[in-house]
């Protein structure tokens, strides 16, 4: 999936709908479609906005009114409240739809969507360029990166994996190089020495097996002695 970017794993046959759509016709357009948000485009093609499942959710739950309490108006907010209220009682999808928009360009790498979609704790990504939506990359578009076939890697010298192997494990301040040693034998990475514990040993392997060229790894670390954690 590294390789991998947003114009790859974008949808592109996307529904789309003019800023005026009724709430109603939103709602059956995501029923009917199987789909769980629409963007909202203007006449011209630019991307104003998204409305989501969520959106229509509170929009429906908006309906039933709650008294404030003491607290809520202590902290009242008249441009917070009225785009509250605009949300949840619009009649279109002006009203109703989110635009603190999370976008990328379509050159963007599938790890660097991965972390958008992580960070903001959000369930797609809109692809665009000069304002044109170009795509959506869903987690589901994600997933089956995941798992699409990889091309074999090139055939790399044990002296090569060796140095990108300890060349990674510098880079994590959770891996010992000191204590851990590393050597590799027909693409095979063997970890020795000693190892802090369980988790570190999980992590040597998940990071050997990221490393191109490593066919195998083998896991022959010993619990690190007490009296070499009293002297680090």
């Amino acid at each position: 999936m590294s390789r991998l970017s947003a114009r790859d794993l974008m949808t592109t046959e996307m529904v789309t709908v003019p800023p005026e759509t009724p709430v109603l016709a939103m709602a059956r357009l995501l029923s009917e479609r199987s789909i769980s948000a629409v963007p909202v485009l203007d006449p011209a093609g630019r991307l104003l906005g998204i409305v989501t499942e969520a959106d229509l959710i509170r929009r429906l739950a908006g309906e039933v009114e709650e008294p404030s309490s003491w607290l809520a108006n202590l902290f009242h907010s008249a441009e917070r409240d009225a785009l509250r209220f605009a949300r949840t009682h619009g009649a279109t999808a002006a009203d109703l739809m989110s635009t603190d928009l999370v976008t990328t360009g379509p050159a963007t790498p599938a790890a660097e969507v991965a972390q958008m979609m992580e960070k903001k704790n959000i369930r797609r990504v809109l692809v665009t360029q000069d304002d044109r939506l170009l795509g959506i990359v869903s987690r589901a578009d994600l997933l089956r990166a995941l798992v699409a076939p990889r091309s074999e890697p090139a055939q790399l010298s044990d002296d090569r994996i060796r140095t990108a192997v300890l060349a990674a494990m510098r880079h994590q301040p959770w891996a010992d190089t000191y204590y851990s040693l590393v050597e590799v034998k027909d693409g095979v990475v063997e970890f020795s020495g000693f190892s802090r514990s369980p988790e570190v040993q999980r992590g040597l392997r998940v990071l050997a097996e990221n490393v191109p060229g490593v066919k195998g790894v083998h896991d022959n670390t010993q619990p690190m002695p007490a009296y070499l954690y009293a002297a680090g």
